[in-house]
């Protein structure tokens, strides 16, 4: 997807551009993706030395990359009155990837970690339609949430723990999207209801004409799950 797809305002999208033009490396594409954090947020999220030790079957927050988060956004057929959770939202990237598109509807972020909720809590004030809670996904009301994203999260225990509860909460149909659910997406399969949408992988970084590399070491699978509740 290209950078003219953000829909943002004429001068953020022309700096995304230029930020990404000449990418070629891994280093590059993460120093790219924490200056567009700058310009959307004022300060870089990705949290880095400030992730605090992690909570039993709880995983390091870890940043989406703009590239994909922008290609997850588009599949997720937002309206005005969806309302986004964000499970382990780290310091907020993809709240912020979600104002620069402008996109419709609401993200809420719920952060384990209180420091990274703090911060992203800090930033996201200014921004109507977004908004951060310090705490477990585990411990929260669910069923005002039409569409979920995790960035691996937690490990296969918890999430069937948090499935378990998303199935009593939700609405009648939700949009679960899981990035990196390497060797967890199979804690989906076999429960009533939810239907696997779309799958695949990331892999590497590839930008109109310049030449592609590698983002991660080995591809990271991707799912999108939706679930149908019996009326």
């Amino acid at each position: 997807m290209a950078m003219s797809a953000w829909g943002a305002p004429t001068g953020l999208e022309r700096t995304a551009e230029q930020l990404y033009e000449g990418v070629s490396t891994r280093e590059g594409l993460a120093a790219a993706d924490i200056a567009i954090d700058r310009l959307i947020a004022g300060v870089p999220l990705d949290p880095g030395e400030l992730r605090a030790p992690c909570a039993p079957g709880a995983h390091a927050p870890t940043p989406t990359p703009y590239f994909i988060a922008r290609d997850l956004y588009a599949k997720m057929d937002l309206d005005g009155s969806s309302h986004v959770l964000d499970v382990g939202c780290g310091m907020g990237r993809m709240l912020a990837c979600h104002a620069a598109m402008r996109l419709p509807g609401r993200v809420t972020g719920v952060e384990l970690d209180a420091e990274l909720a703090a911060r992203a809590a800090a930033w996201t004030r200014a921004h109507d339609g977004l908004a951060v809670v310090s705490g477990s996904a585990l411990d929260m009301p669910l069923s005002s949430y039409t569409h979920f994203y995790l960035f691996n999260p937690f490990d296969s225990a918890v999430l069937a723990r948090f499935l378990d509860t998303l199935e009593r909460e939700a609405g009648a149909s939700v949009l679960l999207v899981h990035m990196s659910d390497n060797g967890e997406n199979y804690a989906y399969l076999g429960r009533p209801g939810w239907k696997l949408r779309e799958e695949g992988f990331f892999h590497e970084f590839c930008e109109g004409r310049r030449r592609s590399f590698e983002v991660y070491g080995c591809p990271q699978h991707y799912s999108i799950w939706k679930l149908e509740r019996a009326r």
